[in-house]
């Protein structure tokens, strides 16, 4: 069912079924959180993975109403109460917080940097304190047995008794190994609610028990360091999204008005204040050209590689670079208000909306682990009251099965995805609110858009000349060029970047006027002329003289005729329209061999322009001359017919259709905050050849994940496997998650490498200006 609002399409609270707080399973829509998640949020020390997330599910969600009054943002270690439950104090939430061996304390965005710091610096203190110690070990070991001794360690050290300094070290070695785990585990023990953390105990102190220190050593250290790895690549995704705060600097070179300088924090520059910006600076706040002019570098923000030239009246923002020149730029807002800052918040809060996948993932290993215990229970205890094997045999491979049941790798290899995933699409330019946004654009099969602005730039141009009466086609753009000097008129524009392109001087009319709603006249070496609409010809009698097969020619293929005259007669006819994009037939071909089944351009536009368009460019299907809410029925009726309908627009005005759309994507969201806080998706230029790039992105992004959720399951199943035969050992196993999952970690940070490296479609023929203006002159 597709989503029903804009912004607020997706203010419900999530289902019970998540444990990590997010929606209930079901299409995409339905997977988000509401957009701005409204309640209290704590920083929560050791919430590293879905494991704590269950747990705190358990313990707190009760006190405050229920689970699906919480949320958790993992990346961040923040678990937010949601508004609507029993509203417990922030103090009793903390108290309650303490009893499953984590901290809580009430967000400060700041804080939780230097918390989680200091969390991940004693982590690595203890998983190096623990390896120092079980490195020695080994080593007194090797010491004393020799090389032969050193491998036979790894199948026990059978009947012989292990000396007591060796037994020392590694049992110094499981102490600050288990240290920063016990507590959660004796939680976990006192509400009879097993989890890694005690299963992870269980198993060194069983190991323990059998007097296998070295096997118990092993896995104490393996799991602390299994845990750091974690906490690190979750880190490491998450300062791949804080460096988007290091584009901005820190100060602005603010101007007073007494023309002295001084160099001010950001934060306190106020709106309306002027700044200096120099050549090669970064731009400190969002704000208008005032004076200068220079070129500015917008690929953080927009994924532009090109420089866009900028003068008097511009825009720029905050973490683009000025390329050359020294501009004076006028504030317009507050550095907590620029674009940089909405989509370092967005980026940042994005995690709460979870894809399905992660969903799965979650769910899964809430039965997995349950399961392997029940299997370790009947591996300790089948085969010898069933077939008399040895008891201490089978209890050791049960514990190897307690060992293999940490679902660490699993769980964290699908976030740290994700997060890589929007860090790299926010540097390519292209804003994804969550991760139910990262997995729908590689489902999609039918994609709506506009036409105005993203198939055509939304500019005219002269697409044909048509001099009649003798008179050369210089002439007539002469006098176009004459009478349109002056003017602002988008249509004006057209003619005039067309008398430049042709190399024409442009020399104005005297004594022109504007006739409203007909066009221009004026004189031209004293002679009178006028320019306007083929209304405005016969009005002065002189429609006859444009060619009747000409007008409909022109009237067919949807553009604009501008008939040009003088006192005698018409002397010819401009015909303008809106410029295709030169690279928009290799866009679509791309999304066709993409495997988007149906592309439809809906638009308000005339059929006659918007079929011209379609056809050259190869659009599956028109619905023109529509009204908003016509755009809404017709999304309506995609969604009815296609799996995943994705709608393309301006984030504003086709706010409605997007909402009814499975995920809408607005375009050009750098210059509009409306765009950036209503759209699933915002490209932060009008460029539309990222919607392939978006697809393929959102592909790379599941085929990565899915990798790293086979070759979890299959190094476990193969344990499983290994030790339903007596095959494995506790080492073995706990090395073997520790391998996985870093592995899965690297596989899931290449996606941090991502770039638009190719930003020209790959499908499909270029469309070149002949090629366009003939489309559009001749109707087909």
């Amino acid at each position: 069912m597709p989503h029903d609002g804009a912004k607020n399409a997706h203010d419900h609270p999530p289902s019970d079924d998540d444990a990590c707080g997010s929606c209930g399973s079901g299409n995409v829509a339905q997977l988000a959180q509401a957009d701005a998640i409204e309640g209290r949020s704590f920083h929560v020390s050791g919430l590293d993975c879905a494991e704590e997330v269950s747990i705190l599910n358990r313990v707190v969600g009760p006190e405050v109403g229920g689970r699906e009054y919480l949320a958790f943002d993992v990346i961040n270690a923040r678990m937010t109460v949601l508004d609507g439950g029993t509203n417990p104090s922030s103090d009793k939430i903390i108290d309650i917080v303490a009893t499953t061996g984590m901290t809580a304390k009430p967000w400060d965005a700041e804080d939780a940097s230097a918390d989680q710091a200091a969390h991940l610096k004693k982590q690595k203190l203890f998983t190096m304190l623990s390896g120092s110690f079980w490195a020695a070990g080994f080593a007194f070991h090797l010491i004393e047995t020799g090389i032969a001794g050193a491998i036979g360690i790894f199948s026990g050290h059978g009947e012989s008794a292990m000396p007591m300094v060796e037994v020392a070290l590694f049992a110094t070695a499981i102490l600050f190994g288990v240290w920063l785990v016990a507590p959660k585990a004796w939680s976990s023990a006192r509400r009879f609610s097993p989890d890694m953390n005690l299963l992870m105990v269980v198993a060194v102190a069983g190991a323990i028990g059998l007097g296998e220190f070295f096997e118990a050593a092993t896995v104490a250290f393996f799991f602390s360091l299994s845990l750091y790895l974690e906490s690190w690549s979750v880190g490491r995704a998450r300062n791949a999204v804080s460096a988007l705060l290091d584009l901005a600097p820190p100060t602005a070179r603010v101007l007073y008005d007494d023309g002295s300088e001084a160099d001010v924090p950001a934060a306190a520059v106020a709106v309306g204040a002027r700044f200096i910006v120099r050549g090669g600076d970064r731009i400190p706040l969002d704000g208008e050209v005032v004076d200068g002019a220079g070129a500015v570098d917008q690929a953080p923000i927009t994924g532009e590689s090109a420089l866009v030239p900028k003068e008097t009246g511009d825009d720029v923002y905050a973490g683009t670079i000025n390329g050359e020149g020294t501009l004076t730029v006028r504030a317009t807002k507050a550095a907590s208000d620029t674009v940089l800052s909405k989509i370092i918040r967005m980026v940042g809060d994005a995690h709460s909306r979870r894809a399905e996948v992660e969903q799965w993932v979650a769910k899964f290993a809430r039965i997995y682990t349950p399961v392997v215990m029940v299997l370790a229970i009947l591996i300790a205890l089948v085969p010898p009251l069933v077939v008399g094997g040895d008891w201490g045999f089978w209890f050791y491979n049960a514990l190897v099965l307690l060992v293999i049941a940490c679902p660490c790798a699993l769980v964290i290899s699908t976030p740290v995805s994700i997060v890589a995933s929007l860090a790299a699409s926010a540097r390519n330019g292209v804003l994804i609110k969550g991760g139910a946004y990262v997995e729908a654009p590689g489902r999609t099969t039918a994609l709506a858009m506009d036409k105005t602005g993203t198939i055509t730039m939304g500019e005219p141009e002269v697409a044909a000349k048509y001099p009649l009466g003798g008179i050369t086609e210089r002439d007539l753009m002469a006098r176009a060029i004459a009478l349109e000097a002056r003017s602002s008129h988008p249509l004006a524009h057209a003619i005039l970047a067309r008398a430049e392109q042709d190399g024409m001087q442009i020399t104005a009319a005297d004594e022109t006027r504007t006739v409203p709603g007909r066009g221009l006249e004026g004189e031209l070496d004293g002679q009178s002329i006028w320019l306007g609409s083929d209304r405005f010809a016969e009005e002065k009698g002189l429609g006859g003289d444009i060619p009747t097969d000409l007008r409909d020619r022109i009237e067919g293929a949807g553009s604009t005729l501008v008939a040009i005259g003088d006192a005698n007669g018409v002397s010819g006819v401009l015909e303008l329209r809106d410029r295709i994009r030169p690279d928009a037939k290799g866009i679509v071909a791309r999304l066709h061999a993409q495997g988007v089944k149906k592309i439809v351009m809906l638009t308000g536009d005339n059929a006659a322009t918007a079929k011209a368009v379609a056809a050259e460019v190869g659009i599956d299907e028109v619905r023109a001359e529509l009204l908003p809410e016509d755009k809404v029925t017709a999304i309506e009726e995609l969604v009815t017919q296609y799996g995943t309908v994705a709608m393309i627009g301006d984030g504003v005005n086709d706010a409605p259709a997007m909402a009814r759309a499975h995920y809408g994507i607005a375009m050009g969201a750098v210059g509009s905050d409306a765009a950036i806080e209503t759209a699933d998706i915002a490209l932060m230029t009008d460029d539309i050849g990222k919607v392939p790039w978006l697809i393929g992105h959102s592909r790379r992004t599941m085929a990565i994940i899915k990798q790293n959720i086979g070759l979890s399951l299959a190094t476990k199943a193969a344990f499983v496997v290994a030790t339903a035969f007596g095959m494995a050992s506790m080492w073995g196993a706990i090395a073997a998650d520790v391998g996985v999952s870093l592995l899965v970690v690297a596989n899931a940070l290449r996606l941090l490498r991502a770039r638009d490296d190719d930003d020209r479609p790959r499908g499909g023929e270029e469309i070149g200006e002949e090629m366009a203006k003939a489309a559009l002159a001749h109707g087909h």
